[in-house]
């Protein structure tokens, strides 16, 4: 009798619980969604930077004897590039010293340069060295005008170099000038190198340097000047 009434509480308590207050479940979190534009659809991606070659291909220059070629030039986003190609006036690592870019009122001349190929003179026919330059351009900038001009070449002369290549040619200019200083070369350390052997008691020793070592003598003077459009 009493195991009848112990399983008869049983059922009783396992019936009140059933009716109690279940367990809490899991908190549902609010969801987040991306704000709308006012046309109801979700931000894009800009656009990709503008891309495009200038009709100009294969122009070319000549100044002083020394040709520049424009190969082409194209716009790539913030960048204005051209490929140049330009006579060497010797063996020695010349490359474009000066250059500018003008557009719209406006003038780059910070530019950046990679080598593309070098060719050796052989013969009668001269050396050739091609480059990348690189200008930087804000996205909307307006090229429909554009021009791109090479100031200068330029040659930064190793000390074997001062003595083999420069030294006849700055000995010839500083004669024509008549400035009164004589340059020779001499064994340093293993090396020639160039030095003044003479100059004029009223010269100072850096006036005289200023002279002798001035960048007139490695580089050549332009300019060649190239004009460009790009459509907008």
């Amino acid at each position: 009798m009493s195991r009848i009434l112990t399983v008869l509480g049983l059922i009783g308590m396992l019936a009140l619980a059933a009716c109690g207050p279940g367990a809490p479940g899991p908190a549902i979190l609010p969801t987040f969604l991306a704000p709308a534009d006012s046309s109801g659809s979700s931000p894009e991606i800009n656009a990709a930077y503008p891309t495009q070659q200038a009709p100009q291909v294969n122009t070319s220059q000549t100044v002083g004897g020394f040709a520049v070629d424009l190969q082409k030039a194209w716009r790539d986003g913030k960048q204005v590039n051209a490929d140049v190609c330009f006579t060497l006036p010797d063996t020695s690592d010349w490359t474009v010293w000066g250059a500018h870019l003008e557009y719209a009122g406006q003038s780059v001349s910070e530019f950046s340069s990679t080598m593309l190929s070098r060719k050796d003179a052989n013969g009668d026919q001269p050396g050739q060295r091609c480059e990348e330059l690189g200008f930087y351009v804000p996205p909307d900038a307006d090229l429909s005008s554009t021009s791109l001009t090479v100031e200068s070449l330029g040659a930064y002369p190793t000390e074997d170099e001062y003595c083999s290549v420069y030294l006849p040619k700055i000995q010839q200019a500083l004669n024509e000038r008549g400035v009164g200083i004589t340059l020779e070369c001499s064994d340093l350390n293993g090396s020639l190198a160039m030095h003044i052997a003479n100059k004029p008691d009223s010269m100072s020793q850096d006036e005289a340097d200023q002279i002798v070592y001035s960048d007139e003598f490695y580089t050549v003077k332009g300019p060649w000047s190239f004009p460009l459009t790009f459509s907008q």
